[in-house]
């Protein structure tokens, strides 16, 4: 970001009463949040939903509070999740696949670089609960702190350390299982 450039937080002051600050956030945040998207739907969903994503935001400048790291990724990355639960409601399970696997794989051996560990992985994380599922994911593949991710999930930051603690103790539980194999 420029020197000049506004900060998050006075953009995200600014929108509210000129909507048209959305669009130097969609400059800015734009490509994390496409990220975001397609890892939970995947590339082709993602290209939709982004747009979805900041119609809703718009709707929502009024009520928006920044986070305290200044930020508005935990905001716009919470708006994602409930796009993202929306849209997998609305669309048909693969054939094979269990109901829990929202997941685009292809992501996950991308980023992990262990497309010959994909079995494991996809049972370590199918192993954990939703909550401790969210926590781990968004600090993983999203690279927010424990703090902006309880923003993101609408929960304390101690709650958040604790599930991705949880989660990280009981995935890397399941991948023991297959090293001692």
């Amino acid at each position: 970001m420029e020197d000049d450039a506004p900060s998050d937080d006075e953009l995200l002051s600014r929108v509210r009463l000129h909507p048209g600050a959305m669009a130097l956030l969609f400059e800015r945040h734009a490509r994390a949040v496409h990220r975001f998207l397609a890892r939970r739907t995947g590339p082709d969903a993602a290209d939709d939903l982004l747009s979805e994503v900041f119609v809703a935001a718009t709707s929502a400048r009024e009520r928006v509070h920044a986070h305290e790291s200044g930020s508005a990724l935990p905001w716009l990355y919470g708006i994602a999740r409930n796009v993202v639960r929306a849209h997998l409601r609305t669309r048909a399970a693969p054939v094979g696949w269990p109901a829990l696997d929202d997941m685009d794989w292809q992501a996950v051996d991308a980023r992990l670089d262990a497309l010959g560990r994909r079995e494991e992985l996809r049972r370590a994380v199918l192993a954990l609960t939703t909550d401790e599922r969210d926590v781990l994911l968004l600090v993983a593949w999203d690279g927010l702190t424990p703090a902006e991710a309880a923003a993101v999930l609408g929960i304390t930051p101690e709650a958040a350390r604790a599930r991705l603690s949880r989660g990280r103790r009981r995935a890397q539980t399941v991948l023991d299982t297959y090293s001692t194999r």
